[in-house]
């Protein structure tokens, strides 16, 4: 595989990113023409030859999701019938995530959808990061590789030398990211009991461990609204905690999130660049850190056949 050429598309939903990946492997990204008619119709340009090589399309489903979903699909069917040896679709962050299962009756199960759809499109191989349901991976019926953020996370806040700190997760369903994350930095851990009422509302009930006098680190793989983090930090504050950090891969922050944010407790965010941060909302507390290199990592082992797990051991 080695020998095939390696190539780099992306769609529309985060060139910053793909162009980060192509330059850390040292590469032009492919000239693809992605643009959208009058009627909202996408239109897909690939202007130059792909055949026989391995190609990775990167593009995260965000907001606008649909579009960018539509243009992933679209990319790789144009790949395929281009006769490109192998597509690999790079989906930093996967969007539906959050519809992995059905909570009530007739509910659809979307996730499995986009999973059917991509297949069908042309992919032969998924990357992600950090699914909020580890079990979406079964949904493919092709390789998926599923990188963790919080080796990146944990590295920066190593980089921090923060005394007595606590990992909190938001969530009972968040507890093993956070004892990964906890364990990296040599922290202590606390899980914040919470319930929804209805989606994304949500309601703290309780804290499951000690905050006095402790720097509080709050860690989720999403951050929506930022509802849950904000009222956690607050909450964590009552309880003795001295100061508030959080961290997240997915940066989503629709709605009220950065108006949130700005006026939280929480001393810095921490977020890494899977979604582009909208950049006429501003944020003094965001901290942004790149994932290229870790997706650059984990592309050229792929294309050289080498294990993608080593990059974590």
């Amino acid at each position: 595989m080695a020998t095939r050429e390696l190539k780099i598309f992306c769609g529309n939903s985060n060139k910053e990113l793909a162009q980060e990946i192509a330059d850390y492997l040292g590469i032009s990204l492919g000239e693809a023409k992605v643009k959208t008619f009058q009627d909202g119709e996408i239109s897909i340009g690939i202007n130059e030859s792909v055949r026989g090589a391995d190609v990775f399309v990167v593009q995260p489903t965000c907001k606008p999701t649909n579009d960018s979903i539509m243009e992933l699909l679209i990319l790789m069917d144009a790949l395929r019938r281009a006769s490109a040896y192998r597509i690999t679709a790079v989906v930093p962050y996967y969007g539906y995530a959050r519809q992995e299962r059905k909570a009530r009756a007739r509910e659809p199960i979307t996730a499995k959808l986009i999973a059917n759809i991509v297949t069908t499109a042309g992919a032969d191989r998924l990357v992600a990061m950090d699914l909020h349901a580890p079990a979406i991976q079964g949904f493919f019926d092709i390789p998926v590789d599923h990188l963790p953020g919080v080796p990146i996370l944990a590295e920066y806040f190593q980089g921090k030398k923060l005394k007595d700190i606590c990992v909190v997760s938001p969530d009972i369903g968040g507890g093993a990211r956070a004892r990964n994350f906890a364990e990296r930095i040599g922290a202590s851990l606390a899980i914040v009991d919470k319930r929804r009422p209805e989606p994304n509302v949500s309601e703290i009930m309780h804290v499951i461990g000690e905050l006095e006098g402790k720097t509080a680190v709050l860690i989720d793989d999403i951050i929506d609204t930022a509802g849950t983090i904000t009222q956690a930090a607050a909450v964590l504050m009552e309880k003795g905690a001295t100061e508030v950090y959080a961290c997240c891969t997915h940066p989503v922050l629709s709605g009220p999130a950065v108006e949130r944010l700005e006026k939280s407790v929480i001393k810095e965010v921490v977020v890494t660049n899977t979604i582009p941060l909208e950049k006429d909302k501003p944020n003094s507390k965001l901290k942004v850190l790149s994932v290229a290199p870790l997706l650059g990592e984990a592309i050229v082992r792929i294309h050289e056949d080498l294990s993608v797990s080593k990059l974590f051991s």
